[in-house]
């Protein structure tokens, strides 16, 4: 079993994309948890250039529970902010259609990482730094603990209907009334040319995010 676990809390935002496909962070750097643990930057790397050169990822599992795989990491890295992560839910599995379902529904909001600690240094106040640590897996789980970390989208399949695509626009930021503006010149466009309109659209989305969080 990992020596701890970090929780974060999920926003779940719909973009048009692959159905089951999320992404966002799994951990934030210099923000310290409800058990006074605090990542630096740099800690996951070695663990995840470690196991890119042996072809493998963590796992993507529900509640912790190493019996239930729901999915697979498509991408993990640091950034500048924390532990980016992409999954991808497996729509063959039942707990993964579950956990896509109360996802797209905010019932269950949390991503935790599981780990092993291999460096760390606690300061004078108590908190304990973790320089690096070797991750084992990360998970969608039911109660957060870190609320800074947030993911940036969950994919949903591409909107069929104007009534979709409307409240596609509205989960991207647009007002009621721009949403409808943009329905009523752009929905044919968007069926004759999907693709480009829905990564334009995706682009959008995930910048209206970045500035609502920054």
């Amino acid at each position: 079993m990992p020596e701890n676990l970090e929780n974060a809390l999920t926003e779940i935002k719909f973009v048009a994309g692959k159905d089951g496909e999320f992404e966002g962070y799994a951990s934030v750097f210099g923000v310290v948890d409800n058990v006074r643990d605090v990542v630096e930057r740099g800690a996951f790397k070695k663990s995840i250039d470690a196991q890119a050169r042996a072809g493998r990822m963590p796992a993507l599992l529900w509640q912790h529970d190493a019996a239930q795989p729901i999915g697979k990491w498509l991408e993990i890295r640091e950034d500048s902010k924390g532990l980016f992560v992409r999954g991808q839910l497996l729509m063959d599995v039942q707990k993964g259609r579950e956990a896509y379902a109360l996802m797209k529904e905010n019932v269950v909001t949390g991503l935790s990482i599981g780990y092993r600690t291999i460096d760390s240094e606690r300061d004078s106040k108590g908190i304990r730094h973790l320089k690096e640590v070797e991750l084992l897996e990360v998970s969608i789980v039911t109660f957060p603990a870190l609320t800074v970390a947030r993911t940036t989208a969950v994919k949903n399949d591409r909107p069929k209907t104007e009534r979709e695509f409307e409240e596609l626009l509205r989960d991207a930021g647009f007002s009621r009334t721009e949403a409808k503006t943009i329905v009523s010149h752009g929905f044919k466009a968007l069926q004759r040319d999907a693709d480009d309109t829905l990564q334009a659209i995706e682009a959008l989305t995930l910048s209206i995010n970045q500035a609502t969080q920054a």
